[in-house]
Order: structure tokens, then sequence, then C-alpha cells
């Protein structure tokens, strides 16, 4: 079993690796987001206890994530898991510790995802995707075949995200710089993490990554 956590900032294309890592390897992606809404409407103790907070339009605990990611670590024997969006705080890493050690497991790599930001944010604005099945284009690397059509689908719902603008997205790259520097010095401390360059050609990050996984088997 090979547990990670994927770092890089918006738009670096965390998402597409670890879809390929779970299709490839059957690890286990654990979204904060998604595990969260799932939780919401389970019914369960700790899903009300979700449904809860969120009702009331206030922040999740760190310790209601650390409890929703041991009972995913509880229920699944498959691959690994792969942390995504958590931890993103000094405190959340050494709860993610202590919990990986108390169920007998362990963090295998951290993975940053480098990247120059200009050249990112001439990425993610050229970017728009298709609103009815989810395909993804850009203007200078991958345009629609027909202007205004889903290559895919043939639907004319294509659409670009509001914050996906270069002030909003460099807002966003130096909000995530804040927050994770201190994991990077953590993490790098701890000797688990790697970085590979995250604007190379999707499939050449893909082999990056496995890479560093096949060194920790």
């Amino acid at each position: 079993m090979t547990n990670i956590i994927l770092l890089g900032p918006p738009g670096a294309g965390k998402g597409t690796q670890a879809r390929r890592l779970v299709e490839e390897r059957g690890m286990v992606q654990l979204s904060t987001g998604d595990m969260l809404r799932e939780a919401k409407d389970s019914g369960t103790e700790m899903g009300n206890k979700v449904a809860e907070v969120m009702a009331k339009g206030q922040l999740v605990t760190d310790e209601i994530v650390i409890g929703l990611i041991e009972e995913k670590l509880a229920a699944d024997e498959g691959a690994g898991f792969i942390f995504d969006g958590f931890p993103r705080t000094l405190g959340q890493a050494d709860a993610l510790g202590r919990l990986l050690a108390r169920m007998g497991q362990k963090l295998d790599a951290v993975i940053e995802m480098q990247v120059d930001d200009e050249a990112l944010v001439s990425r993610i604005t050229g970017r728009y995707t298709c609103g009815d099945c989810g395909e993804v284009y850009h203007d200078e690397t991958k345009p629609t075949k027909e202007s205004g059509k889903c290559d895919v689908c043939g639907s004319g719902n294509l659409k670009r995200r509001a914050d996906d603008n270069a002030d909003s997205l460099r807002t966003r790259l130096m909000e995530y710089y804040k927050k994770t520097s201190p994991l990077i010095g953590y993490y790098y401390h701890a000797g688990e993490l790697f970085q590979i360059d995250g604007l190379a050609e999707m499939n050449a990050v893909g082999d990056a990554i496995s890479r560093v996984l096949d060194q920790q088997n």
C-alpha cells in the first residue's frame, strides 16, 4: 500500500494526475470536498456532525476531517491513498501523521508539482470546458475543431470559470504559496518531499510521479 500527498497550485493538474493513479494503480483519491459532501448525506454519526456544521455555515474542524479520513482508511484495503486538499496546515500534517501511525500505515511520498507562475497563468486563462460532458479545451494548445462546438459530444455549451482570469489566478497563487510553504519545509525535513515539473506534458508528469512511487516500493 502506497500513501501519497499531491501538492501543487490551482491549475497544476493535480486532479488529472490523481485520476490517472486511480485508474492505473487502483489507488483511492481522498478529496476533502468530496468526503464532506458524501458524509453530509450519509446519515452516519460523523455525517450528521458534518451536516450540522455546514448548515450553520461554519468551517468543518480538523477533528472532523481526520475522523472522515480514518473512516476511509479503515474501510478500504486498496493499493493506497492519494490525499488531495489535505493537509493544508502544519497542525493538519501532524494530525495526519499520527492517524497513519495509529493505523499501522505511513506516508510514502509528498509530491510537489512545481510550476512557473506566469506559464501557469497563461495555461489557465486560456482554458474552457464543455458544460455538458466536461471535456477540457485551451485556446492555444487544444482548441475545438469547430468553433463553439465540443469535439466529444457536439454541445455548444462551452464555459470558462469566472475566476480563470489573470488577476484572480495570481491572488489564488499567492494564497496557495502562503499556506503551503510551511508544509514544503515540513515534509522536506522529514525526507518525504519529491519535486517534479508540473508544467511538463501530461504523460511526462504522470511518468515522473510513477518513478517516485516505484522508488518507494
